[in-house]
């Protein structure tokens, strides 16, 4: 269906490039509260304090909203799946209650920020499915159905959607919405500025140093002071916290196409069937819909990209005979071994530092929470969910437990195992222009990548956030980690976090 993936999804393609300085080198500046991280809990955040009449700075390591913000499927959503009869089982029904009221009251506060600010950010209200198509998935629907009502939702069980094929059964919860993420985000980010608050972008944070007040340093040197500091990098960059033990890496491809809008299903749908499918379409101009198609759940680092994207298009294109090519990415997201996010303070001793990770894939509602959640908690306030979602939980570690074991199980497996398996190749020259492998030179692991030209680019294989060895992404053109999912450019360069610094250049040989 698609020939090659896009660096660019199409909420980026169809945006405006962002032109917010980054801060000068070597300079300073100081602030009520820093902000770090440009997707949509960061930019939430800075934007519900700016509001507030708080100085507000946004240090992005790239560009705000070109991240898994700019990945999305922009689905803002209460249904999350089958959350709420697990959330019933593990946090009792209240918690089921306060995680649905939180979610709920995020999807109308899109709606409302939206109409505020005037932006035409395509906000469609829709309704939301979690579907199963097999017999055996009708018993864990009419559950959900249950707990989806007992935490105060519209929730009720069909057996009909706008599909174009048959389910056996579905959750349908009415009154969801979808947006253009990334027309949203600028808007926000526009009237932070507006508001006396600044963004700097392609400012890399390296250094926090908690206290009172709390200063950051960023790669080129600058600084900034501020008495709060929030960590919303998707996967939090500093580790005191330990929260990369409480977080699983997932990858998730896209693939999307023009259909006729008489074709639209007219809803957004899920099920966790099959690696997982998610549904849903957007407008485009001459009487079509871009359908967005979502799946592939895999861990970063492991197993072939290229037939993943293959099996997604193909399961589209069966579905949807009409679909027309579109482009393809991929996005990421990280999942908390509890299931619920960690919204709140960084960790037991903090007193002016916040974090805001592990949204499990349901970033959009889920940054908006947590926006107005540490924004609340910053300002001296505390909503009814904040220990729901508070990092510093302790009843559900043992809950936890068995999530946590097999996590870390599998991060020892890769740390280990990935050092005695062999290499990639035996050998620089076997490596064909446009591919890579990691490869033995002089003893050690190195990733190597030969350009289209032909020249071989070697870089230590080790992340440089707790040295796992990377693997090669052929589809993405990446050197990925499959312990805490951060991610590298051919070049070394990070493209995505835990890491904060690039790979190390190495001798090729050649």
């Amino acid at each position: 269906m698609v020939t090659q993936p896009s660096d660019e999804s199409y909420w980026m393609s169809t945006t405006p490039a962002t032109t917010y300085p980054p801060l000068a080198t070597g300079s300073g500046t100081e602030v009520d509260v820093a902000v770090i991280g440009g997707g949509i809990a960061g930019l939430s955040t800075a934007w519900e304090l700016a509001r507030a009449g708080r100085s507000v700075a946004v240090l992005e390591a790239g560009r705000i909203a070109e991240g898994v913000s700019g990945r999305t499927t922009a689905k803002v959503t209460a249904l999350h799946g089958l959350v709420y009869a697990r959330l019933r089982r593990t946090r009792g029904p209240e918690g089921a209650r306060l995680y649905a009221r939180s979610q709920q009251e995020a999807v109308e506060h899109v709606a409302e920020v939206a109409a505020l600010l005037g932006v035409d950010c395509e906000l469609e209200r829709r309704t939301a499915y979690t579907y199963v198509t097999r017999a055996a998935g009708r018993s864990s629907v009419r559950e959900e159905v249950n707990a989806a009502e007992q935490a105060g939702l519209e929730a009720t069980f069909t057996e009909r959607t706008g599909l174009p094929f048959r389910v056996e059964a579905a959750v349908r919860l009415p009154g969801q919405a979808q947006f253009h993420p990334r027309k949203y985000l600028l808007a926000l980010a526009e009237d932070v500025v507006a508001r006396g608050g600044a963004v700097f972008e392609h400012t890399r944070v390296t250094r926090l140093h908690e206290g009172s007040p709390c200063r950051l340093g960023a790669e080129n040197g600058a600084v900034v002071t501020a008495r709060d500091v929030v960590v919303a990098t998707h996967h939090p960059v500093f580790d005191r916290a330990l929260l990369f033990s409480r977080l699983s890496p997932r990858r998730e491809l896209v693939v999307t196409g023009a259909i006729p809008a008489a074709q639209d299903p007219g809803g957004m749908f899920l099920t966790e069937e099959g690696g997982k499918r998610s549904v849903r379409t957007a407008p485009l101009s001459g009487g079509r819909r871009l359908l967005i198609v979502t799946g592939e759940s895999f861990t970063p680092g492991t197993g072939d990209v290229a037939a993943r994207f293959g099996r997604l298009a193909a399961w589209a294109r069966e579905r949807f005979p009409a679909l027309e090519p579109g482009v393809r990415w991929a996005t990421q997201d990280n999942d908390s071994t509890d299931t619920v996010p960690l919204v709140g303070p960084f960790h037991p001793g903090a007193r002016h530092t916040w974090v805001a990770t592990g949204f499990g894939g349901w970033g959009m509602s889920g940054g908006v929470m947590a926006g107005t959640l540490l924004a609340e908690l910053i300002c001296g306030r505390r909503p009814p969910w904040a220990d729901l979602y508070d990092p510093r939980r302790l009843r559900s570690a043992v809950r936890e437990a068995p999530a946590f074991l097999r996590h870390q199980a599998g991060v020892a497996r890769h740390f280990v195992a990935d050092r005695l398996r062999p290499p990639g190749a035996d050998h620089v020259a076997d490596i064909a222009p446009g591919t890579g492998a990691v490869v033995r030179i002089d003893g050690r692991h190195c990733a190597v990548y030969r350009d289209e030209h032909g020249t071989a680019h070697a870089l230590a294989a080790r992340c440089t956030h707790l040295g796992c060895l990377v693997a090669f992404n052929a589809a993405e053109r990446s050197w990925d980690c499959p312990c805490h999912g951060s991610r590298f450019a051919t070049d070394g360069s990070v493209l995505q976090g835990p890491a904060v610094r690039p790979l190390e250049e190495r001798d090729s040989g050649e």
